[in-house]
């Protein structure tokens, strides 16, 4: 027991605050409407060997409160072996969550969605890594076989029930959670959107023929060849939306925006006192809790003064609107893993300490 509220509830407190839930993927924006129905496409070619396919979703513009379609699109890897998780929407109780894709060695949960071309609602089905090589499954790929040798063909049964559900959870949303290979791909060195692909979704959000109001559900580019290429012959419109459009629900208003650098973020809450039963063990775990505060604080202010200086560069150096639409995303990004790397750590001192009052007789190294 402790003498003041415990440190999860004090943590539970903050994160509804600054991300309103933490998940396997890094969670950014939080909004009360679901996005629409995903799109019926097709998938433009392969432009060359080694690109992988990353879906089209239904991201969120806070300052125009609508949503507006990021494209599908081919993208090369960061790195040789690394597969993409799609991000994804869903229900979190009070409101919707996107959940930020990711690059790693395995793909994760990315909340049942059926985006389609592999990403079925589970896993990946469009290709595999072979002794540094992608090859693809051309029976879910639009592969040209003239220029791109490795290839094979595996008819894939599809298990899961085929609609253009863009969101988990909640009403009408998909219902599926986590297996056990997700939440171990989850605990996998990650990298999040590269460059290409943030410039991808900066150039979407420009377009005003994307958002949703205008477009209805069915973007005029619905797909690209390679990331950022929306003028290029290759585009591929979408044939049709993906459900009745609902003009009403595209739209939110008064939605909170979440920390967009360290300098938004508010002080940690102080850990309530240990009683463990053992004064010296309260003792050492107060010490502990003391020195792992004054840590994370010094966290909180070289981040902040690191992207302060960042911001004085572009200044200095008269950076257009895209580029300072960038280094702002990046410095949410920064932020929030910041913020969840310190959650982590308080609730592992915080279990520690549990461990102790259950078994108040020994102590734990």
């Amino acid at each position: 027991m402790y003498s003041r509220p415990s440190v999860r509830l004090l943590l539970i407190a903050l994160l509804i605050v600054v991300f309103s839930a933490i998940s396997f993927a890094q969670i950014g924006i939080s909004i009360r409407v679901g996005p629409p129905a995903l799109p019926v496409y097709e998938q433009p070619p392969c432009p060359a060997e080694g690109y992988i396919w990353t879906p089209g979703y239904w991201a969120y513009d806070y300052d125009d409160g609508d949503y507006y379609w990021v494209p599908g699109t081919w993208v090369e890897p960061p790195q040789v072996g690394f597969l993409w998780t799609p991000g994804y929407w869903g229900w979190g109780g009070d409101r919707f969550l996107f959940h930020e894709g990711y690059w790693g060695p395995h793909v994760g949960f990315y909340g049942g969605i059926a985006y389609g071309y592999g990403y079925f609602g589970e896993g990946y089905e469009g290709g595999r890594w072979d002794r540094g090589r992608f090859f693809y499954n051309r029976s879910v790929n639009n592969v040209n076989v003239v220029n791109i040798h490795n290839v094979y063909n595996t008819t894939i049964i599809n298990r899961t029930t085929i609609n253009r559900v863009s969101y988990n959870g909640g009403n009408g949303g998909i219902n599926a959670r986590a297996r056990s290979e997700d939440e171990i791909a989850a605990r996998d060195r990650h990298i999040g959107p590269i460059a290409a692909q943030n410039e991808h979704i900066q150039a979407a959000r420009n377009d005003r023929q994307l958002r949703a109001s205008v477009n209805q559900g069915r973007p005029p580019v619905a797909a690209t060849p390679r990331p950022g290429a929306f003028n290029d012959r290759g585009i591929v419109p979408a044939r049709e939306a993906g459900a009745p459009f609902n003009s009403a629900a595209s739209r939110g208003n008064n939605v909170p925006r979440p920390p967009a650098d360290a300098r938004d973020l508010q002080p940690h809450p102080r850990f309530g006192t240990p009683n463990t039963g053992n004064p010296k063990l309260d003792q050492k775990y107060q010490q502990q809790q003391q020195k792992l505060y004054a840590r994370q604080e010094q966290d909180h202010q070289k981040l902040q003064q690191r992207q302060e200086r960042e911001h004085h560069q572009l200044v200095q150096r008269n950076a257009d609107e895209n580029r300072r639409q960038q280094v702002e995303q990046r410095h949410q990004q920064q932020t929030q893993h910041l913020e969840e790397k310190h959650v982590q750590q308080s609730q592992h001192l915080e279990n520690r300490e549990q461990s102790h009052q259950s078994s108040p007789g020994r102590e734990h190294h």
